[in-house]
């Protein structure tokens, strides 16, 4: 993990905390910690340990009970699909028999017969091909009003002391004959996972890595689950799955110790043979205390964080494109003193305007001067490629006359590099020279900066250039605002047009940025928003 996330690696504790220290130093960090030993001193410690009879008790004490095991038909691992995967009935006596088998090294193959109920006509009395997988089978459970099937084994348990007086959801059992694996996937709860028996190995992500994993669709059976096989990602369909490792954590749990795996937190368990497990959920007290007349408002507000963050990272992406400018620049200022003054020379030989407006050039400073030249190429390129493509007008025109039309000057799509192009500059340049720059395209070449907001502004440029807009108004008075934007709106012959074009751009690239956080964290795919 890298040094900004250090603050959401798992905590390790041989000691255990009173109640209010969890509560208020641990749980309300809604960070994993693992605490050692925590359920040692357990009676299910002796009891239920499958190497000292532990299957026997286990049998004697629940095994006339019918439960639901998981049936992987597609091997040790149990995906988030569902397709994959189903809850069959058995006599838990069913279960323990064959574990009794593997511990005893017989083979019992890839598949196991079971004996279920007979209210399954189609299961009964037959071979089951895959793995079963005693996974999630209440010892406790308050939101649903059902019998829970291993009650008796409450007497073996205890909750642990410092999870104090909060109100559990349930209390599971898991246990699973041969090795297995689940899926990555998160819980809506919060979790404390005790290993009875045998050990657990798992991977955890924090939320902030959702986008890496590829949830599944927020509208499917599995939402909480990844798309991601993490033994052997196929990177062209998950290309931001390569980092998953460098913001993942292994823990080790052996019997006694307990693990916290706050809500929301990415998790993959690998259980080896005949490893017996107990956890505990309960709603976080954010969960627990939000009113369901707020639901609205705070998924809204959770959707306006994620986009103002993905356009933050797609803004960064780009800035590589303008410290090239920058670095280009340099290394042509480095090679020849003579640039500065060919940048106006050519600037000069652009523009129509009388010889006692050049002062304005004189006074931009060299980066700036270079800025305003590659923005007026940019525009007269194209407008170069435009006539090439069909155009009969000249290509020689002045571009700060009125009389060159702005269907000549660019047509509706322009290539990509350009406009990566505009928003790179934009990017590169601070606030004030900025400001500079297009002070000197509304005096020298009013057409060619109209052309370039109304024409060539791509979303990406329309949302750095108002950022560095929102920036500029920091640093000045508000009397030096409104003069710039009286000077740089007064070019155009609509100014609302040219404010549509601006926030229209700047609204595109929010819908972007929207729709890649659906991608990244609900698992919903930007072509369905068309559909």
């Amino acid at each position: 993990m890298n040094q900004m996330e250090s603050s959401l690696r798992v905590r390790r504790f041989e000691g255990l905390p009173s109640p209010d220290e969890f509560s208020s130093k641990i749980e309300s960090a809604n960070v994993a910690a693992v605490f050692h030993g925590a359920v040692k001193d357990w009676k299910a410690i002796s009891r239920w340990n499958p190497s000292d009879g532990g299957l026997d008790y286990l049998e004697e004490s629940v095994g006339s009970s019918v439960l639901e095991a998981m049936l992987s038909r597609s091997g040790r691992i149990f995906y988030g699909d569902i397709r994959s995967h189903e809850r069959v009935p058995i006599p838990f006596s069913t279960f323990i028999t064959s574990c009794k088998k593997h511990l005893q090294n017989l083979d019992v193959g890839s598949s196991f017969e079971a004996q279920v109920c007979s209210e399954d006509s189609d299961l009964a009395n037959s071979d089951i091909p895959g793995e079963l997988f005693v996974a999630q089978v209440p010892i406790m459970n308050t939101e649903r009003n059902e019998r829970c099937p291993l009650e008796t084994l409450t007497e073996d348990i205890q909750m642990p002391a410092f999870l104090g007086i909060k109100t559990l959801a349930s209390i599971n059992f898991w246990m699973n004959m041969a090795h297995s694996r689940s899926s990555t996937h998160y819980d809506p709860h919060h979790n404390l996972l005790c290993v009875v028996s045998g050990c657990k190995r798992v991977v955890l992500w924090p939320p902030s890595a959702c986008s890496i994993l590829y949830p599944m669709p927020v509208y499917g059976e599995a939402s909480n689950h990844s798309a991601v096989n993490i033994d052997k990602p196929d990177i062209l369909v998950h290309p931001r799955a390569k980092n998953y490792e460098e913001h993942s954590q292994k823990i080790v749990l052996h019997p006694g110790d307990a693990l916290f795996i706050p809500e929301g937190w990415f998790h993959q368990v690998d259980s080896d043979d005949l490893t017996i497990a107990v956890n505990f959920w309960w709603k976080s007290d954010m969960m627990s205390n939000m009113l369901e007349h707020m639901d609205p408002y705070y998924l809204r507000r959770i959707l306006n964080r994620l986009v103002e963050k993905e356009k933050n990272q797609m803004l960064h992406e780009s800035f590589s494109g303008g410290s090239k400018f920058i670095e280009n620049y340099q290394l042509a200022d480095d090679a020849s003193e003579d640039n500065h003054e060919m940048d106006r020379c050519k600037l000069r030989d652009t523009t129509k305007e009388n010889s006692r407006r050049h002062g304005i050039l004189q006074q931009l400073e060299p980066f700036a001067l270079h800025v305003l030249y590659e923005l007026v190429s940019l525009v007269h390129n194209t407008i170069s490629v435009d006539n090439q493509n069909g155009s009969t007008e000249s290509t020689s025109k002045d571009l700060s006359s009125p009389d060159v039309e702005k269907e000549q000057i660019v047509k509706d799509n322009p290539p990509l590099s350009e406009i990566d192009t505009v928003a790179n500059i934009f990017s590169a340049v601070e606030p004030l020279v900025l400001r500079n720059i297009l002070l000197g395209m509304v005096h020298h070449f009013p057409r060619t900066l109209e052309a370039l907001i109304l024409h060539m502004l791509s979303p990406k440029g329309a949302e750095v250039l108002t950022r560095k807009f929102d920036e500029m108004d920091q640093q000045i008075m508000k009397e030096e605002q409104c003069e710039f934007y009286r000077q740089f709106y007064g070019v155009f012959d609509d100014q609302f047009a040219a404010m549509d074009a601006i926030l229209n751009g700047k609204e595109l690239f929010a819908l972007q940025a929207f729709k890649n956080v659906l991608d990244k964290y609900l698992g919903a795919h930007p072509d369905q928003l068309n559909s």
